[in-house]
């Protein structure tokens, strides 16, 4: 199982420190592909005054302290093509942001990579025109056939992260797994997907009680890996602490996503 966790955004060295020093049982667990995720720049905040993050220099600095200190993965996004190069010296999965998921020129600069590229599905994307994102990644790395298996080894995964249902809610269609399971490894974004866009006052809300919920019925649809954002306090953390969940509600969710996905058996 691929597991992608950690806070949503670098506040400081020492928080980022403090919370994956608490992640370590999960990167030295055999049947999990771990990878730790922070953000160095939320370059699609809701407000100008609210905090970003340290910025692309000092982000990447932390983040290679934490792959020298705990020999962790990276994942951390990008938003623009200038960034690809020096993003890709430190991080191993490139994250493409929903609202960029169609955005040629920082799809095709990822791609140019050897890093997995990990694309977001859009808010407001049907996930069946999400073959086309895909595409533009494993045409660019030489490959022509959009199959699950061609995406996996071209080194692409697909992120479910809820679609805008009105004004302020996303839903989770739990159909978009299975459709774009079918020419792409799909994880479940499960504390992205319970946001409440622009509901607080230029500011995202968010419901944490449905991530465990929503992550068990993921996990029964049946996917390839799970996407947690998570805080040593998420009341008071800087960005999305609405819909991250604690080191120990982490810790139970992922133990419970673990024994629903034992039970499945796929058709062959």
């Amino acid at each position: 199982m691929i597991l992608i966790a950690g806070p949503c955004v670098i506040e400081s060295e020492e928080i980022v420190f403090e919370i994956a020093k608490k992640l370590k049982k999960y990167n030295e667990d055999e049947d999990i592909d771990f990878y730790f995720k922070a953000s160095f720049d939320k370059a699609n905040r809701t407000s100008l005054e609210s905090f970003r993050g340290p910025g692309l220099e000092k982000g990447l600095e932390i983040l290679q302290n934490i792959k020298n200190e705990f020999g962790y993965k990276i994942l951390t996004d990008i938003h623009e093509s200038s960034q690809v190069k020096d993003v890709a010296k430190v991080s191993d999965v490139l994250q493409i942001p929903a609202f960029l998921c169609r955005q040629t020129d920082l799809l095709v600069e990822a791609a140019k990579s050897a890093c997995v590229v990990n694309i977001k599905k859009g808010q407001f994307i049907n996930p069946t025109d999400m073959k086309f994102s895909v595409l533009k990644i494993l045409k660019t790395r030489g490959f022509d056939e959009c199959s699950y298996e061609t995406s996996k080894d071209a080194k692409v995964w697909l992120t479910e992260r809820g679609s805008s249902f009105g004004y302020g809610n996303l839903v989770v269609d739990m159909r978009s797994l299975v459709i774009m399971r079918e020419f792409a490894p799909v994880i479940f974004d499960a504390t992205h997907s319970v946001q409440m866009p622009g509901s607080g006052d230029g500011k995202s809300g968010g419901k944490r009680e449905f991530v465990a919920p929503l992550s068990r019925a993921a996990s029964a649809v049946g996917v390839d890996g799970f996407f947690f954002e998570t805080h040593i306090s998420p009341d008071d953390a800087l960005s999305d602490g609405p819909n991250m969940v604690t080191l120990e509600e982490l810790e139970a969710i992922v133990k419970k996503v673990r024994e629903i996905g034992a039970t499945l058996i796929y058709d062959s």
